[in-house]
């Protein structure tokens, strides 16, 4: 799962979106790093009444459940910036927008996971090896406030299980209990842009075929490659002491 990401610029956007031919849309906005509730640019097709193909609006990074009184859930505990592609039919905050083909993209120059392998917390950021933007798989609504009558665009982050994976396998905090092909670790999952129009437009089959890790030699290895040197020099030192 991801909790944390940094949005990618307008001009890259644009650019980005642009390179499939599709005619662009993306409103003004000031590029930041969002956490859970803040709010990020989503991308998605075209509604009605609008002239450009792949439209860019500002939402709320986390789902708002269908008929809900306020914007996020009452308890800080429950985030809805995520949703399990295995269950996404069984929670009603994403069901009817998983239904009704309401996916999206959320670009992103990096976004932040935990390694525990040292021990402790060390965040890695995880960008792409060639500098593109991440085109990250998501689901987007509209939600009315019912105090003001607001329309509050709102989108969620799809993940799928990476156990296993050579390098998304290594990140957060192993569970002791369940072994290791168990652990039912969570990773987003990045579109290419040869598969947006499937992802946006195709069936859910299809789409929810697209949902999968990415493959190492996509990444930039360079945190990985910090972690690996912390833990050497741990090892290192670990013998040294028994001599």
């Amino acid at each position: 799962m991801c909790n944390l990401y940094n949005m990618t610029d307008k001009g890259a956007a644009e650019r980005y979106l642009g390179s499939v031919g599709a005619s662009v849309d993306v409103e003004d906005f000031v590029q930041a790093t969002v956490g859970p509730f803040q709010h990020g640019l989503m991308v998605r097709p075209g509604l009605p009444g609008e002239a450009a193909q792949l439209v860019g609006r500002l939402g709320q990074w986390g789902m708002i459940r269908p008929g809900s009184a306020t914007r996020r859930p009452a308890s800080r505990a429950v985030l809805t910036n995520n949703a399990r592609i295995e269950g996404i039919t069984e929670r009603v905050t994403y069901r009817g927008s998983w239904l009704q083909g309401q996916r999206c993209l959320i670009l992103a120059d990096w976004y932040q996971e935990p390694n525990w392998e040292t021990g402790k917390n060390v965040w890695w950021r995880l960008r792409r090896a060639d500098r593109a933007p991440w085109a990250l798989a998501g689901l987007w609504s509209h939600w009315t406030d019912p105090q003001t009558g607001e329309l509050v665009p709102n989108f969620t982050m799809i993940t799928c299980n990476c156990d296993g994976h050579p390098l998304l396998g290594r990140l957060h905090k192993p569970d002791p209990t369940l072994p290791p092909d168990q652990q039912d670790k969570r990773a987003v999952a990045h579109i290419e842009p040869h598969d947006w129009h499937t992802w946006l437009h195709g069936a859910q089959a299809d789409a929810q075929a697209l949902v999968r890790p990415q493959a190492c030699e996509v990444f930039d290895l360079a945190d990985a490659h910090a972690t690996d040197a912390l833990l050497a020099a741990r090892e290192r030192g670990g013998q040294g002491s028994l001599l």
